[in-house]
């Protein structure tokens, strides 16, 4: 690809792509995504919010290319990743006839992103995938690395599997129509980044961050590409999460079960809730003496500065209960053996995974944070 962007690669083998990052890009998109998979059939699936602005330049876009595609729009919101929508996708492609060298694009944030993949993994056995992600969650996370899935009445992407795209897009100037609660949202998984591995782009975070959020293209770039070059280091070490890929799950476990008891809705975006789950996570790490209190409050300083949601809503006058949070954590799809996985740290920049954290712990964690 030309123009204003920069290209890092994700290294499996045969199954290697090409993430681009930059302004302007999803203008550019045609000639990238036609060498990326070929002049198969194509077909766009977006939702009517991001449909209203960036559809028409993709579509241009890939008509240029000599790929003529056609477009499922569905409605914007979590209630979209379900089996209901997912069969709607992959029967709106069948009737138009696909073959395997035929392509599904994902233009929206990490809902469409995900549930786009799931349906190209399924149809004829597997279909190409591009990913074009429209939030900063989406561009810095889920758009990159294989995941897929959709949510179940029984909790959060329970049903899904691996699939690869062939080439992410990620256009940074998308993210300036973004409001400012979705950018706080995907800034939460930046920051997860440096507080995982990386304590020096932590540090470049507590200079930058509120440069990113407030606009500046430039802070805004580099920190969607380290965090796109931190989780493709991560994926092309552990492709299917059974050690090192673990860690980009710090702050989900107790995320999920916050998502879980508020439905997946508008009152709690999965990036708020890996918001709170992060500081819960370092709360409990220094509550078990693993993690210097002096850490957790430099973070909690950070949140502070970006604006970012450190404690649970109480909305409509929620009540929160601790044990029925533990029991969705019971539910979360890392459980092994019967126990609860949990991402802890032992400073800023060093996580690890704990398969044997005592839930009466967690409780008493959760009984103070609910309190606050």
């Amino acid at each position: 690809m030309t123009g204003s962007q920069d290209s890092l690669r994700l290294d499996l083998g045969e199954r290697s792509y090409d993430i681009a990052v930059g302004t302007g890009v999803l203008e550019i998109a045609g000639p990238a995504i036609r060498a990326a998979t070929g002049t198969g059939k194509c077909w766009i699936v977006t939702d009517e919010t991001v449909a209203a602005t960036y559809l028409a330049p993709l579509e241009k876009s890939l008509q240029a290319a000599g790929l003529n595609a056609q477009t499922i729009v569905l409605p914007p919101g979590e209630g979209s990743k379900s089996f209901a929508t997912v069969e709607k996708v992959v029967n709106t492609v069948l009737d138009g006839s696909p073959e395997r060298s035929s392509t599904l694009i994902a233009l929206g944030g990490g809902v469409i992103g995900d549930l786009t993949g799931f349906a190209a993994s399924i149809i004829l056995r597997g279909i190409n995938f591009v990913q074009i992600p429209t939030t900063l969650l989406a561009q810095v996370d889920s758009s990159v690395g294989g995941k897929t899935g959709i949510n179940t009445r029984h909790g959060k992407n329970l049903a899904g599997a691996f699939y690869q795209p062939k080439l992410v897009i990620a256009d940074t100037g998308v993210l300036d129509t973004l409001p400012r609660r979705e950018l706080l949202a995907g800034y939460a998984e930046v920051i997860k980044y440096g507080l995982i591995r990386d304590p020096g782009f932590f540090g470049w975070l507590e200079q930058n961050g509120t440069a990113v959020l407030d606009g500046d293209g430039d802070a805004r770039a580099y920190a969607v590409r380290a965090s796109c070059a931190a989780k493709a280091a991560v994926v092309a070490e552990d492709e299917r999460e059974n050690g090192v890929r673990a860690l980009l799950n710090f702050g989900h476990t107790f995320g999920h079960a916050l998502e879980a008891e508020t439905g997946f809705g508008a009152e709690l975006l999965h990036g708020e809730a890996v918001a709170i789950g992060m500081i819960m996570a370092l709360e409990l790490s220094a509550m078990l003496d693993l993690c210097p209190a002096a850490d957790v409050e430099r973070v909690r300083r950070h949140y502070t500065a970006t604006g970012l949601p450190m404690t649970v809503p109480t909305a409509q006058n929620r009540r929160w209960d601790p044990a029925t949070l533990i029991r969705h954590m019971g539910h979360d799809k890392k459980v092994q053996d019967g126990k609860v996985t949990f991402i802890l740290a032992r400073g800023i920049g060093d996580a690890f995974v704990a398969r044997d954290v005592n839930l009466d712990d967690v409780e008493r964690l959760l009984d103070q944070a609910v309190a606050a």
